[in-house]
């Protein structure tokens, strides 16, 4: 472990430069005297705090490699601190932390790649024939236990999402789907209680791999292509996990019919499977709009 006098070095060649309170004051003339080195701090309070924090990580980076890392070399140690004790070679061992911290991500992520096998998950969820049917005759379900754990959800309240409850509502057993004017916003459940912000640009992946080529199902079967002027866009405005758009208003019966057969039955399964299996890894290329 970094002894005493390993952590009394970091800190005098970390904080050398920074204003230190005289010895002899008051709790009430410390509190004072602080105040005034950081109203004082060039760049102000915010400067100030964010040196501090940023100085107290590299301490907790230094004494940690001092316990079990390359530190541990008494020689390199004191190099370290003589380098940490000018602001120059501060900002050098921050770059050496950020390059190093880089690397081992990317090289985590070709770890993964090379351990897993380049299979996919199974289907997140399945639809009742029963369900699709209706959606696809336009027969709407209503509001089911669901839409109510998802609306009464502490974020979407705060959001103001579904304040009004919407006309158009079919429920499955994975979650539900609002329609509204040739839009449906897709809802689900494993995603909400995940959290939706992260899976936004994920499904726009999947959409895109499901779809760049030619649609293909659960099982990698080839199904019908996307109907002309139906399109993708994030669930961000509606707080969703995705929604498909037509271009007009009513779109025609085959557009309904296809939504329901093809993408709610074959498509969104896998879709949904590869955004919550976090070591899955879209294919390079595949990005955000």
């Amino acid at each position: 472990m970094a002894s005493d006098l390993d952590t009394v070095r970091v800190l005098r060649a970390l904080f050398n430069d920074m204003p230190r309170a005289p010895q002899g004051l008051s709790p009430e003339e410390t509190l004072a005297w602080v105040q005034k080195s950081i109203d004082q701090f060039d760049g102000g309070d915010m400067a100030y705090m964010l040196e501090h924090v940023t100085r107290s990580s590299m301490l907790d980076i230094v004494l940690r490699l001092r316990e079990d890392g390359y530190l541990k070399d008494d020689i390199a140690f004191d190099e370290i601190v003589e380098q940490l004790g000018t602001p120059e070679g501060r900002r050098t061992f921050m770059d050496r932390c950020i390059n190093a911290q880089k690397s081992a991500d990317a090289t985590s992520r070709l770890i993964h790649r090379a351990k897993r096998a380049w299979s996919d998950p199974p289907p997140l969820f399945s639809s009742d024939p029963a369900l699709v049917k209706r959606f696809v005759s336009g027969e709407l379900t209503g509001p089911g236990p669901l839409y109510a754990e998802y609306k009464a959800r502490e974020d979407v309240t705060e959001i103001g999402v579904l304040a009004e409850a919407p006309d158009g509502i079919h429920e499955f057993s994975w979650g539900f789907v609002v329609e509204d004017q040739g839009a449906w916003h897709f809802y689900i459940s494993d995603v909400w209680r995940k959290g939706t912000v992260g899976c936004f640009e994920r499904f726009f992946c999947a959409w895109q791999q499901a779809t760049l080529s030619h649609p293909v199902d659960n099982q990698g079967n080839v199904v019908p292509a996307v109907p002309l002027g139906l399109y993708m866009e994030d669930g961000i405005g509606s707080f969703s996990s995705l929604t498909l758009q037509s271009c007009i208003d009513t779109p025609d019966p085959d557009t309904r019919q296809w939504i329901g057969e093809v993408f709610i039955d074959r498509m969104l399964p896998m879709m949904a499977a590869r955004v919550m299996d976090q070591h899955y890894d879209f294919p390079v290329g595949l990005q955000a709009h």
